[in-house]
């Protein structure tokens, strides 16, 4: 019989008021670990497999459309529950698909899906469209999962820090925590030993799923297009006021009709919400018109404007990122002493912490990077002609990358690949001028490791929150890892059999259009780079030091005070119009918690899922049914 879960526990390693100071990870290991439960179970591996490689498929579809990847954790999670529930009503299956089984096949799942992103698809679009090159189907398979293998290893020497004790937000990891609680539960309220769980949990699953109803059906309505639809709703609307002799819309300043960026907003801290809206509107009422009158820019436009200002913005994610990481070199220093481990684990072993019998071993990072990195080094000298001392160079770095985009993700649910890609598009166009091959693939080492590193950690949020083993989950990455890559290559050549539709009105992908111009400037060297956009990137950098500095060594009570770098750097390479529905979501969050803190306890998280997990869950629905041509294009 499964353990019913209690009502859902604070995170350890955030403090409460009036509480005595007590180690966190010693209160997770007594309060919370769940010892001994079924989790990365046969079933759930298979159903993560396919679910994700479904998925993957779907995002597939939907990036080259659009430019983004639609969410895959919560998704995933909401339709195995949903299978599995069916099977036992069906008598197909007599045990419960446990909420510790339905989070490890999260983790499988979310791996999978993500093979899309991270640059990959982006990098691989645009090498078929400026190159001749058709690299064979079975190396880029390898090369793929290679890449995302080390990103799942990487996120190993910062979790204990970004999760046990910082508590960073990890905003879709804990809405996916909250969902996973709030489905169990109601589902199985009338279990023994639930009665605990019975009122909170089934009001929570209420809301949530009332507020999925809400993102279904507000996206339906907005993104389904067919001749038999009566209306569809905007999907932005304008705002009745002028900049510079432009309308607001014109420097991308909307209210968006898209409730997950509210939903992620109010799962974000109200500091990064205001810092969000502040850079966001600084750089597009303020610095973007003035670049436009400069001639720094060409047109008045996301693309025109995004092409400059994530120059700065990628600068300060980056000193922000480098900075709080030295600041953190214990943990790497750690994982590194970890391969003794290899050679006396005996001798050490009683001298050990007792949360290290649960989270991964310390050496499991430097032993898969010593396995993986010669893999990924001679791929790009066989694949892509980058010389052997190029590529040493560039897996170091993209693993540095990696924990940038890791901390980043943690803080604002956004993972920067679109900032950090270009940052070693620009190494690279310094130190290996005109090969545009290696200009490119070198820049989906940094995003591929940096996404995979960023997704664990999410699911490890999750895991953390509900009591999984961290072990099992980053298995389960590494199976799901290995469905996407045997899904993503002959999934691409299924759905474009002919690259040169790639930039075009039906395929447009617009990601592939960016990497391929940003390499084909860079190719010469940072002579490539906008008017001005060198010293922009020097104040950025300067001021993500400075704000990591304050953000580490100033007084508690001024931190509510201090700009997040991540906010700040973010804002600059994202519409401001995705700025303003973060921040409207972290407000609305921000001002539950000071005036009905009870209700916030309720409300935020589960209706902030809800409104995640429907979104994501009816885009994939819309992509589908326009694949089936019961919509249309």
């Amino acid at each position: 019989m499964t353990t019913m879960n209690h009502a859902p526990p604070a995170d350890p390693a955030v403090p409460t008021e009036n509480a005595p100071a007590k180690d966190p990870e010693q209160q997770w290991l007594e309060t919370i670990y769940r010892k001994g439960e079924k989790q990365l179970t046969v079933r759930a591996i298979i159903a993560g497999m396919l679910i994700g490689g479904v998925m993957c498929l779907s995002n597939l579809y939907v990036f080259f459309k659009t430019g983004w990847s639609l969410g895959v954790t919560l998704t995933a999670c909401i339709l195995a529950f949903a299978v599995f529930e069916l099977f036992r009503a069906m008598r197909l299956t007599k045990s419960e698909f446990t909420i510790l089984e339905n989070n490890a096949m999260g983790s499988v799942a979310s791996a999978a899906g993500y093979m899309t992103g991270g640059g990959n698809m982006a990098a691989f679009g645009a090498l078929l469209m400026v190159t001749t090159m058709r690299p064979d189907p079975l190396w880029m398979m390898l090369w793929f999962g290679a890449i995302a293998a080390l990103g799942v290893f990487a996120a190993i020497p910062i979790k204990r820090q970004l999760i046990n004790r910082e508590a960073l937000a990890f905003p879709t990891g804990t809405a996916t925590a909250e969902t996973l609680r709030s489905m169990h539960d109601a589902a199985h309220a009338g279990a023994p030993g639930a009665e605990k769980a019975v009122g909170g949990g089934k009001d929570k699953a209420r809301l949530l799923g009332l507020a999925g109803l809400v993102g279904a059906l507000l996206t339906f309505l907005r993104d389904a297009k067919a001749a038999w639809m009566p209306f569809n709703i905007p999907g932005a609307i304008p705002l009745p006021f002028a900049i510079a002799g432009r309308a607001a819309k014109d420097w991308t300043i909307t209210l968006k009709s898209e409730l997950v960026l509210v939903g992620a907003g109010a799962l974000m801290s109200f500091r990064t919400g205001w810092s969000l809206l502040l850079s966001g509107l600084g750089c597009y009422v303020i610095l973007a018109p003035r670049l436009f009158e400069e001639h720094a820019i060409k047109e008045v436009s996301y693309k025109a404007i995004v092409g400059w200002t994530l120059w700065p913005g990628a600068a300060i994610l980056v000193a922000s990122g480098l900075t709080s990481f030295v600041l953190d070199y214990k943990s790497v220093a750690r994982s590194f002493r970890g391969l003794s481990g290899l050679f006396s684990r005996g001798a050490s072993a009683e001298k050990r912490e007792p949360i290290a019998e649960v989270e991964c071993p310390e050496w499991w990072f430097p032993a898969g990077f010593a396995v993986l990195a010669p893999v990924v080094i001679t791929l790009m000298a066989f694949l892509f002609k980058i010389p052997l001392w190029a590529g040493i160079v560039a897996v170091p770095l993209a693993v540095i990358m990696g924990f940038v985009a890791a901390r980043v993700t943690g803080e604002t649910d956004v993972t920067p690949t679109k900032a950090l890609g270009p940052v070693t598009q620009a190494v690279y166009g310094v130190i290996t001028p005109g090969n545009l091959t290696g200009n490119i693939m070198s820049a989906n080492v940094t995003g591929g490791i940096g996404l995979h590193a960023a997704d664990l950690l999410t699911d490890l949020k999750s895991g953390w929150l509900l009591g999984a083993s961290p072990r099992q989950q980053l298995k389960g990455q590494l199976f799901g890892v290995i469905a996407g890559a045997l899904v993503v290559v002959p999934a691409f050549w299924l759905i474009i059999p002919d690259p040169t539709v790639l930039g075009s009105e039906e395929w447009p992908a617009p990601s592939c259009l960016v990497w391929a111009g940003v390499s084909q400037a860079f190719a010469g060297g940072l002579g490539g780079l906008p008017p001005g956009a060198l010293r922009a990137i020097g104040v950025g950098f300067a001021l993500g030091l400075v704000l990591a500095l304050a953000e580490r060594f100033a007084p508690k009570k001024l931190l509510p005070y201090i700009p997040s770098p991540a906010g700040i750097g973010i804002a600059l390479v994202i519409p401001a119009s995705n700025a303003i529905a973060m921040f409207i979501g972290s407000l609305i969050a921000h001002v539950l918690r000071k005036v009905k803190p009870a209700m916030a306890e309720r409300l935020t998280v589960p209706v902030s899922s809800g409104f995640i997990a429907g979104e994501s869950l009816m885009g994939i629905v819309i992509a589908l049914l326009v694949v089936m041509g019961l919509l249309d294009k």
